[in-house]
């Protein structure tokens, strides 16, 4: 009997002649332009690359809001559902690795070119469920990445009014707003090598300021740990942590990024685990020193002092958050892209000019909405608990429910090992 390995290796089949050539010729590129600045912060495509895109995409703002969530969780149950659902995320990330899979080696086995075109989730399900299942996988996308992006912008407005309250926080979105349409001009995921790397090491100090903050200042008089006490709360704080880990939206377009994206099996849960090193610690911290404080300060830094270093982690945060509204908004400019026929356009400002009807409606929403507690909230009970969990789980049983598909990967499996042998 074939082990787990080589089964698990059957499901990822080879790709077309072609596509190998022309993988040869970006790693030769790669190397012999190792030192180039172009390819050192534009053009990925490695392991790492994909690995910081997932760590860094995966926490953002959030993290200002989790020791907010452990207020009405409790600190054991905030814990506890962060792993459980970073685990359980992790392993519908490979599922959504291994149906990317299935469907490119069916469509190059059509002689379909992907060269100049990126797959999308909503294709993936079209090409192995039918159409039903693509509008599914796009409203559900599409208006996860649309929300994502508006709680980005609001998140702006919010941190930046802890350093300068002199304007107020729809001014400050107007603002940002702005800055952040400049993200028209990053093509894909192969150009967010640069901005991956900066994003996760802000977070990082972030992360780790809070908790070093929160311990230096100590225990408030009086504080208070009584969390849960309402039931409401209990399942508002869940679903903030849901939403934590909920970066799925945007695998499939990280996984297309790659040179060799059957390497992406187990990025996700190692992003994941790096993501616990900076989430629990942090809310732990600032859960202990402030306790039931947090219930009425959904942003971590209104509660630590006010210093230097606390001004450096707003500004890196803001950074971040430009970083995170392109990792959101570019899956909808290329949703976009295809309606209206550029997808396949290689200049760059035409491709700008053309995203711009997509920035704008989300530029507009948060000015309307400056507010990002509860929608952070809806978006984790309403889509991503259908986009990183359901949706995935449903689509690789479906896909995979015949005797016959399953037989396909036994014999692949087979013809793998037997390859193997005779080289």
């Amino acid at each position: 009997m074939l082990s787990q390995k080589q089964a698990e290796e059957a499901i990822v089949p080879n790709y077309s002649e072609t596509d190998q050539h022309e993988g040869k010729e970006e790693e030769t590129e790669e190397n012999h332009s190792l030192f180039s600045i172009k390819s050192a912060l534009w053009h990925g495509g490695s392991v790492w690359d994909a690995w910081f895109s997932c760590a860094s995409n995966q926490v953002a703002q959030v993290l200002l809001t989790l020791p907010y969530s452990f207020s009405q969780l409790g600190m054991l149950s905030g814990i506890l559902l962060q792993i459980f659902y970073g685990i359980v995320g992790s392993w519908t990330a490979y599922l959504i690795s291994v149906l990317y899979i299935e469907y490119r080696s069916r469509k190059e086995k059509e002689n379909v070119n992907f060269k100049n075109h990126v797959i999308q989730w909503f294709e993936v399900l079209d090409g192995l469920l039918g159409p039903y299942w693509k509008a599914v996988g796009l409203a559900f996308n599409c208006t996860f990445l649309l929300f994502g992006s508006v709680i980005q912008l609001i998140a702006c407005a919010s941190n930046i009014y802890y350093i300068n309250d002199h304007m107020d926080k729809r001014t400050w979105t107007c603002i940002f707003g702005a800055c952040c349409a400049t993200t028209v001009f990053i093509p894909s995921f192969h150009n967010y090598r640069i901005w991956s790397f900066l994003g996760l090491g802000m977070t990082t100090y972030t992360a780790w300021y809070m908790a070093i903050a929160a311990l230096v200042h100590g225990q408030v008089e009086g504080v208070a740990h009584s969390a849960p006490t309402k039931l409401v709360l209990y399942f508002t704080g869940a679903t903030n942590i849901l939403y934590t880990f909920g970066g799925h939206a945007v695998t499939v377009e990280i996984m297309h990024a790659m040179w060799k994206p059957q390497k992406f099996k187990y990025i996700y849960l190692m992003a994941t685990l790096y993501v616990f090193t900076l989430t629990i610690p942090s809310a732990t911290a600032v859960y202990w020193a402030f306790g039931d404080e947090l219930l009425n300060h959904s942003n971590a830094f209104s509660l630590l002092p006010k210093n230097g270093f606390r001004d450096a982690a707003v500004i890196l945060m803001l950074i971040h958050q430009f970083i995170t509204f392109g990792f959101a908004c570019t899956p909808l400019y290329f949703v976009w892209e295809k309606v209206i026929g550029m997808h396949d356009t290689k200049s760059i400002c035409l491709r700008a000019l053309a995203r711009l009807p997509v920035v704008i409606p989300i530029w507009f929403l948060a000015i309307i909405f400056p507010f990002f507690g509860p929608i952070n909230s809806a978006v984790g009970a309403l889509l991503v608990s259908f986009t990183v969990y359901i949706i995935p789980s449903l689509a690789h049983m479906l896909t995979y429910r015949k005797s016959s598909a399953r037989q396909v990967i036994k014999n692949a499996a087979s013809n793998s090992l037997a390859l193997s042998r005779k080289m």
